[in-house]
């Protein structure tokens, strides 16, 4: 068995890069188990990791001018490199970034670009979820690229209120950015836990790649199912690294 050869689209910032190939391993782990192939350091696949400086992806969101694309450039770049060593699908370790996805996929359709939100949509579904709690930046939730793909599978996405928007985004900057975790995991939570008295049992969605960092240590959301998109992306990265070694894949090919 020889898996796909695929690509990490990181640097945004490089501690969520760095995470999401831990996710990867961890998924690659799970899908050898499955498939019932021997786990070995033989049978992981070639996976590459482009871990490159990156514009801030929300505040090219909010520029006019050159600004504005001056994270796709970038981005662009690193997806050139991952695809010049023969990678087959790529995932972009940032939820922001998928703003400009559509230009990505457009500039090198030869490497299949996964969707963090679509991936993560199908996940709810599949887990009988109904409506998600938005955790993310100002960026995606202006981009509306949840609230899309949500809908487009019959799932309510909620938003916090600008309080809490503006937590998160000092969770993310003056928190994990900074290096400051207590900062985070307190801003987290206190988001988390606004959004939480209004809808009690609501599924709380990671919808960005710092949160995940911090949220699962906070007391505030003890008992709330948590989802990292980061998570459930790494999974269709391994899914499609073995996509060669899964007879159902064959079968639909």
């Amino acid at each position: 068995m020889t898996p796909l050869s695929v690509g990490i689209l990181g640097g945004m910032g490089p501690a969520a890069g760095a995470d999401f190939t831990r996710l990867f391993v961890e998924a690659c782990t799970e899908r050898m188990q499955a498939l019932g192939v021997c786990v070995t350091d033989q049978n992981f696949p070639e996976h590459w990791l482009a871990q490159l400086p990156v514009p801030d992806r929300s505040h090219a969101l909010e520029a006019t001018g050159p600004e504005h694309d001056a994270p796709l450039h970038a981005m662009q770049s690193g997806l050139r490199r991952l695809a010049s060593l023969g990678v087959s699908s790529v995932a972009i370790a940032c939820n922001t970034a998928h703003a400009w996805y559509a230009a990505l996929q457009a500039s090198c359709p030869d490497v299949e670009l996964l969707h963090i939100a679509r991936e993560t949509a199908a996940h709810l579904v599949a887990q009988g979820v109904r409506e998600g709690g938005l955790l993310a930046t100002v960026g995606t939730y202006r981009t509306e690229l949840y609230g899309r793909a949500f809908a487009d599978v019959g799932i309510r996405c909620i938003e916090p209120d600008d309080a809490g928007k503006a937590l998160l985004m000092r969770g993310i900057y003056q928190g994990v950015k900074a290096g400051n975790m207590g900062v985070a995991r307190q801003c987290f939570g206190d988001a988390a836990a606004s959004l939480a008295r209004v809808h009690p049992h609501i599924t709380l969605v990671m919808a960005c790649t710092e949160i995940p960092l911090a949220l699962p240590g906070s007391a505030q959301v003890r008992g709330h199912l948590l989802v990292d998109p980061g998570a459930v992306l790494a999974a269709a990265l391994a899914q499609r690294a073995y996509r060669c070694a899964d007879p159902a894949e064959a079968n639909t090919s």
